[in-house]
């Protein structure tokens, strides 16, 4: 099944995660970037991810045809329960209908309602799965790979 990872990241966790499925699935990997975002550290960082929860900012312009994939798999960072406001932006512009969808996303804490919004933005796709990866960057979590396996296993 020919398949797109699609993901922004804020802080590398996602990107781990999307390096993954990458590897097992022979993925396309898309990386939802936004313009002249410098990384922060510490209280400013905490300041810069607050501020685009709350602009919304629109990400760079994205080449990738999505009528040549089955299956597009979508992560985001977790931001006050939500997918963060980066790939939503994306979401909204890109017609994305009548593919299979997976999500993942990534957190510190809780994931609140991620999941319910990401479906409520993909109507007319057939929602597949989805899986929630807690500060996998941070963690070290040795068995994250063979996790990631075990959710993609359950897509096919």
């Amino acid at each position: 099944m020919k398949t797109a990872v699609i993901y922004y990241t804020f802080d590398g966790n996602c990107a781990l995660v999307a390096g993954q499925i990458k590897a097992i699935l022979n993925a396309d990997l898309y990386e939802v970037k936004l313009a002249n975002l410098k990384k922060r550290k510490g209280f400013a960082k905490f300041v810069q991810g607050m501020m685009l929860m709350i602009k919304k900012p629109e990400p760079l312009p994205l080449s990738v045809d999505l009528s040549a994939y089955e299956l597009v798999i979508l992560g985001a960072p977790v931001w006050g329960g939500s997918p963060a406001s980066p790939l939503v932006s994306f979401i909204n512009k890109t017609n994305i209908s009548g593919k299979k969808i997976a999500f993942f996303c990534c957190h510190g804490g809780s994931i609140g309602k991620t999941f319910d919004k990401f479906k409520a933005l993909l109507p007319g796709n057939t929602i597949s799965t989805s899986i929630d990866f807690k500060n996998p960057a941070r963690e070290n979590n040795p068995k994250l790979k063979e996790d990631i396996a075990e959710w993609l296993n359950g897509i096919k």
